[in-house]
Formats: C-alpha cells, sequence, structure tokens
C-alpha cells in the first residue's frame, strides 16, 4: 500500500510518500526550486518521492492533500462578515484568488499531478484536515502506542491549538481552539512588530529573547492575551489587524509598547530585545499550562508535539524540565511542510486503517533523514562539471582530515547521505565549526552566513556525552530541545559582564564551548547516534579524540535568506561564495585555497533577505 501526502499553496510546500507503512521519503520544494518557504505545489519533490520509492504514478494507492480548502474559505468568508466593513480590502484581494484556485483545489491538484505523471488522480485523491495532519505527523512516527498530541500553530481551517489522542491506529482530535485566538498568531505578530518576516522569522524572535528581560510580559497578559488556569485564552483583538488587514499588528499595538514596527534591517534596540523576551515568556507559560491541564485530563504520560510552536526549542525544553509528561517526542518537520507527511500517515493509518510498523529504533523517522541522496559518483561527475577542484579520499582519510581542519578553527561544509526533511540541518547538510573558539559564532555570522551577529548556534553532541557538557540526559535529535550547558563547564564572568549591552554579551566566553553557548547559558542541542549517522557520529567521536571535546558548531548548509542546499551543486557554490575553507561532499575533499578564482562570487546578496 503506497499513499502520497501532499502541502502546497501556504508557505513550505512539501511531499512525502509512505509503503507499507514505511516512510520512503520526504522532501520540501523550495529544496529544488531555491525558493525560501516556496508555496507552489511541489512537482520537484513529488517527483523526487517517486524516483527514490522506484515506483510510477499507476503504483501510488492515495494521495491525500493535509487540509480542506472548503473549510478555510468558510474561515474568510465568516472572519469577513464578523469584522465587516473593516477588512474589505485584504477580503477585495484574496476572494479572487480563491474563485480562481484555491476553492477548486481538487480540479488544481488533478492538473498539478497529471503534469508530474499522468494517471487516474481524481479516483486516488483525499483530503485530511490541518491539524489532523499535523497530529498524525507527530503520533504516528513517534515511539509511542498510545499517546497526547498537541498541535499549536499560526491557524489551519479554523484551528489554531488543538488535542488529540493517539492509540495505535486511531487517532482522533478531541478538542480545539479556533481563529482569531492563536498562540502561534501572537508570537508572529510580535515577529511582525519586531521587523522580521512572518513565517519565517519567529526563530529570530526566540534567539533574541535571551538578550532581554521579559519587562513587557505583564502588558502583554492584562492587554492582549487573558489566559486561563488550564492555558486556553484569548487574544483582544483591539491590537491586532491580522483577521482584517494586510498587517500584523495595529496603531494601537505600537501605542502600547510606544514602540513603532521597526523597519527590517534597522538597529536592534534593547527595547526589541525586552520585547522578544517578554513573549517568549508568555508562549512559554501558555505551553506549560495547556501541556499540564493535558496531562491531568487525560492521565497519559507521553506528549507528541506538531505545529510550527513545537519549533520553540526553548519552551520545548522548560515544558521536558516541567515534568508533567514522562516522555515528550516532537516532529522534526513541526511546521506546514511536515503536514505533507502528516496527510500521508493519515491516509495510510486513519483512513485505510492500515497498522503501524514496529518501533525498532528511538522512532520511525528514520534520522529525518529523508531527502536525495547522491552517489560518490554522482558527486564527482557534478563537482567535475561545475569545475570543482578535489581529492577523493577514503573514509577514514576523510574523517581526519576534516577533523583536522575543525581543531585549527577553520568552517566546513559537511554534504553527506540524505537530506534532512524539516528547518534543521543534522549533519546531512550542515556547517561545521569548533565550539571551543571564541570568534567561531561572530565569523560563521559574519563571514559564512552573512546573517545577524545574535543569532546563536547549536551545538551537536554524542549522545553517550551529552550528561558531562550539559543539563540534560535524553535524546534530542532533532535539535528541538534547549538545555543548558553543564556548570562544570562553565566560566566565571568578567566584573563589567552585567553592565554590558544587548550583543555585547555575547562577546564574553561564557564556557568551555563559548561558540554555542547562548547569553544565558542556553544550548539547542542536537545528540547524535552512530545508529541513524554513522559517518557523522565518526567524525564527531575524531574530534573528540584528538581534542577531548565531543561538540561540534552546526549550522545549516546556506546563507541567510537560501534554502539549505540540497544537490553537490549548490554546496559548491555556496563553498565559493562564502567563507566556508573546506567542503567534504560524500568522499570528496575540497579546500578553497585550490580552487579556481574565477568562480568565486559572493552570496552575501545572492538572495531574498528572510
Amino acid at each position: 500500500m503506497i499513499v502520497l501526502g501532499i502541502s502546497a499553496f501556504y508557505h513550505d510546500s512539501a511531499a512525502a510518500l509512505v509503503r507499507d507503512g514505511q516512510i520512503v521519503a520526504a522532501a520540501q520544494e523550495e529544496r529544488f526550486t531555491r525558493k525560501k518557504h516556496d508555496a507552489a505545489f511541489p512537482a520537484h519533490a513529488l517527483r523526487f518521492c517517486m524516483e527514490e520509492a522506484g515506483i510510477t504514478a499507476a503504483q501510488i494507492d492515495r494521495v491525500v492533500f493535509y487540509d480542506k480548502p472548503f473549510l478555510k474559505f468558510e474561515r474568510l468568508l465568516e472572519t469577513y462578515l464578523f469584522f465587516a466593513p473593516r477588512g474589505f480590502s485584504s477580503f477585495r484581494l484574496a476572494l479572487p484568488v480563491w474563485l480562481r484556485e484555491k476553492l477548486f483545489l481538487r480540479r488544481l491538484l488533478e492538473k498539478e499531478l497529471s503534469a508530474v505523471a499522468p494517471a487516474d488522480w481524481a479516483s486516488k485523491l483525499l483530503f485530511s484536515e490541518h491539524h489532523l495532519s499535523h497530529a498524525a505527523s507527530a503520533f504516528y512516527p513517534s515511539p509511542f502506542d498510545k499517546a497526547a498530541v498537541l498541535t499549536l500553530d499560526g491557524v489551519g481551517e479554523w484551528a489554531t491549538s488543538s488535542l488529540a489522542i493517539g492509540d495505535g491506529t486511531d487517532l482522533r482530535i478531541v478538542k480545539e481552539m479556533h481563529f482569531p485566538h492563536s498562540l502561534g498568531l501572537l508570537y508572529s505578530a510580535f515577529t511582525y512588530h519586531l521587523g522580521f518576516k512572518v513565517n519565517s522569522g519567529e526563530y529570530k524572535v526566540m534567539g533574541l529573547a535571551p538578550y532581554g528581560e521579559p519587562r513587557y510580559a505583564a502588558q502583554i497578559r492584562e492587554h492582549l492575551i487573558d489566559i486561563k488556569p488550564d492555558g486556553s485564552f484569548r487574544l483582544d483583538m483591539k491590537y491586532f489587524n491580522y483577521a482584517v488587514g494586510l498587517t500584523m499588528t495595529n496603531a494601537r499595538f505600537a501605542a502600547l509598547f510606544d514602540l513603532p514596527v521597526r523597519k527590517a534591517e534597522d538597529a536592534l534596540t534593547q527595547r526589541h530585545m525586552d520585547m522578544a523576551a517578554s513573549v517568549q515568556a508568555v508562549t512559554e507559560e501558555v505551553v506549560i499550562r495547556l501541556a499540564r491541564s493535558v496531562a491531568k485530563e487525560t492521565g497519559l504520560r507521553n506528549l507528541c508535539l506538531a505545529g510550527g510552536v513545537a519549533l520553540n526549542c526553548v519552551a520545548n525544553g522548560k515544558l521536558q524540565r516541567d515534568g508533567c509528561f514522562d516522555n515528550i517526542w516532537i516532529q522534526p518537520a513541526a511546521g506546514d511542510a511536515g503536514g505533507a507527511l502528516g496527510a500521508a500517515l493519515m491516509g495510510y493509518h486513519g483512513f485505510l486503517r492500515q497498522e503501524r510498523v514496529s518501533c525498532t529504533t528511538m522512532d520511525r523517522m528514520q534520522g529525518s533523514y529523508l531527502g536525495p541522496a547522491y552517489t560518490q559518483a554522482e558527486i564527482e561527475r557534478r563537482l567535475a562539471a561545475a569545475g570543482a577542484r578535489f581529492d577523493v579520499l577514503g573514509d577514514t582519510e576523510l574523517i581526519a582530515t576534516c577533523a583536522d581542519e575543525l581543531a585549527q578553527g577553520r568552517a566546513v561544509g559537511w554534504f553527506q547521505g540524505r537530506m534532512e526533511f524539516g528547518p534543521r540541518a543534522l549533519g546531512g547538510r550542515s556547517i561545521l565549526g569548533d565550539p571551543r573558539a571564541p570568534s567561531m559564532q561572530s565569523t560563521l555570522n559574519l563571514k559564512v552566513k552573512f546573517r545577524e551577529s545574535f543569532r546563536p548556534f547549536a551545538p551537536s553532541v554524542l549522545r553517550e556525552d551529552v550528561q558531562e557538557w550539559f543539563d540534560f540526559d535524553g535524546d534530542s535529535p532533532y535539535m528541538l530541545m534547549v538545555s543548558e550547558v553543564s556548570a562544570k563547564r562553565r566560566k566565571a564572568l568578567p566584573e563589567n559582564a552585567a553592565s554590558l549591552f544587548g550583543i555585547d554579551k555575547l562577546k564574553v566566553p561564557r564556557s568551555d564551548i563559548p561558540a554555542v553557548t547562548h547569553v544565558d547559558y542556553s544550548a539547542r542541542i542536537q545528540t547524535v547516534y552512530a545508529e541513524t549517522n554513522s559517518r557523522y557520529h565518526a567524525l564527531l567521536s575524531e574530534f573528540k579524540r584528538r581534542t577531548g571535546c565531543p561538540v561540534l558548531v552546526n549550522t545549516s548548509f546556506n546563507v541567510r535568506g537560501e534554502p539549505i542546499v540540497n544537490t553537490p551543486e549548490d554546496a559548491f557554490r555556496c563553498f565559493m561564495g562564502t567563507g566556508i575553507e573546506a567542503l567534504a561532499i560524500g568522499n570528496c575533499y575540497l579546500r578553497k585555497e585550490r580552487q579556481d578564482a574565477s568562480l568565486q562570487a559572493s552570496y552575501e546578496n545572492a538572495f531574498e533577505l528572510d
């Protein structure tokens, strides 16, 4: 039995394929088109999934779309009628698109699918609901036979927060909160007001928060969100514009904080940092209250998380430490891209009632390495055609050489095996560095990634050594948990540290691994396993053998505004346009100084800023 899942037409389009209960392939369209958050029909991702499975269109039993367009259109109409005549301008802009495309989505999907591969798609097509797709993406790949599933995002059809119960192959939503009351949209409103892009820059707000104090949290609770003891809430829509306009916040919101909308790329002030800290604190409060309420109400000890808010790894870390659930599992592609996987799994297990495969490892996601991979022969051919100069090394020599480069403080591009599914680089398409180097954080931000200097980097750590370096003793394979650096690895701060402003705090080394230690001693941990990524595990082990440190800086292989690299050519172009000094693609090893200088081109302004 083969089921294809599709998410498309809003943001982060993707395709995923499940065969006999196994996830065969999943990928985001942006990785192929090189257009960040691409919303187009995922034709390239679909072709990849079929090629990876080695199937034709005729062999696909069902295609499941991740939400229901008629319910979304109902929300659009009812929202306009509720707020009318306000919002007519945005309604007028949205209506033609709905009437032309989205309302008649079945016909559009059949057309797009047929353009990829002719087949009787009409008889195969099913529709899930948005939050049901999210819940399925979290529960079915999890290691749990029974669990509560909490989905928190901006909005699906109507739902903005939902509780589902998963039991074997059964998954049903039992509670929902509805638009316009949304924790995800509250966070996005602050993202917008702080000058970052909605549906893109929310993680920047999370990274900015530790530089500030939650001075505005009381104002948020008093004016913007009414939080009940069980975590349910309502927003005061007088301060928001997303239901009726083309912006997230309005003049009343700006007046409440006495702060206008920040223009992109303007300087960040302490007040901006305090606003970020405040909305982060309120978000954490809501998430923890909701989870405690779910644990008490259901009596279940396992929790799955999905939806865009589940990518808030700071809140996840605090939820885990709260202990209201014994076990927490988070879908690594928690946003809309993961809806494609959820749709496929919902189709296979929920609609077709097929049994789940047994869980022989920590989960059923295969480390989230579900995208394209390239043979050594393909890599060599592609690099040669691109004009690259490289050596082909044996496995042991490649690992030793890259560990040497890292120990000497160089930035190394690491392109190995299958591409990751989801927004995090997990040692498949990564840029690596030495976390012990105090300058590594600023070097990677400014000379390699071309991004804001305040952005923190994540550590990859051998699972067997995680407790020695962090206040964490568990699994975090998908870089979705934040914990603090162990007290024995911290450094005493100078006397003037408390008086430093904002970004200057980051210039003070706080631990033995300063490049991955944020200003509040936190780190977004990825635990690495030989079972799911043997080559990356071997590199970390060799780096540990040489340096005594089982940790590496791991950031995604791209520059600001660019999707993570997909092909060897993508990786070579990024290598030649940035400050990356060495590159390992398969067994091919490249040094920057050996390359043809005429192939170098600045990557700094190659992509629209995110």
